[in-house]
């Protein structure tokens, strides 16, 4: 798609912002408000958005590995992030990390997360995060942003593609939330069963000595 930036149409998030600041702020404020169960939530709001992509397109499926220096990736094959070029030719991500999310997050009837707590979007994950990463990986080429407590620190960098879609999102919980997260049997159970189009994969990684892929 290239056309003129304003012309494009808000579905999920604002196309016209790139930084919401106060938006931002006003989740970091609240970390107990915006991911009442810690870091476990923040890997909830990662995984919804693979399984509406898995929900699309009849199935779809998502690794989340825990790191050893308490970072967690979330990895799915799903068609990555919206990205488009504006009239220059300049790439547009869609700005999912640093603005609201317009269809949940003053939404009182908001999708439930299998926490039972109401999905919000990905700018909690960003914002509730020390550093996060995100590689965006689609049919019209691919690409790589560092965030750090929900605002971006690089440009959006192009990478190059290797022949998959899909989008892999690194990040590091800010210690206000609390103990690392450790999964326990069941947790994979309840997400299936919310999202069965969704196949999740645990990797605990934590006594493997790897770095966290950043």
């Amino acid at each position: 798609m290239t056309r003129p930036r304003d012309s494009w149409i808000n579905t999920t998030h604002d196309w016209a912002a790139t930084v919401d600041g106060d938006h931002l702020g006003l989740i970091r404020r609240a970390p107990a408000e915006f991911a009442p169960g810690g870091p476990v939530h923040l890997v909830l709001e990662v995984l919804a958005y693979a399984a509406d992509e898995a929900a699309g397109r009849g199935g779809g499926r998502c690794v989340v590995a825990l790191h050893p220096d308490g970072s967690v990736s979330v990895e799915d094959d799903g068609r990555g992030t919206d990205t488009r070029f504006d009239e220059l030719g300049r790439a547009v991500q869609k700005p999912v990390m640093a603005t609201k999310d317009l269809r949940f997050f003053d939404a009182p009837a908001a999708e439930r997360l299998p926490d039972g707590q109401p999905r919000r979007g990905m700018s909690v994950v960003a914002a509730l995060s020390r550093w996060l990463t995100h590689t965006n990986r689609r049919a019209n080429g691919a690409w790589h942003r560092r965030y750090e407590r929900g605002v971006p620190v690089t440009g959006l960098e192009p990478v190059t593609a290797d022949g998959t879609t899909g989008t892999r999102v690194p990040f590091l919980p800010d210690g206000a939330l609390g103990p690392r997260w450790s999964p326990t049997g069941d947790e994979a159970a309840r997400w299936s069963a919310q999202w069965p189009e969704l196949t999740v994969r645990i990797d605990d990684r934590r006594g493997r000595g790897d770095r966290s892929g950043r």
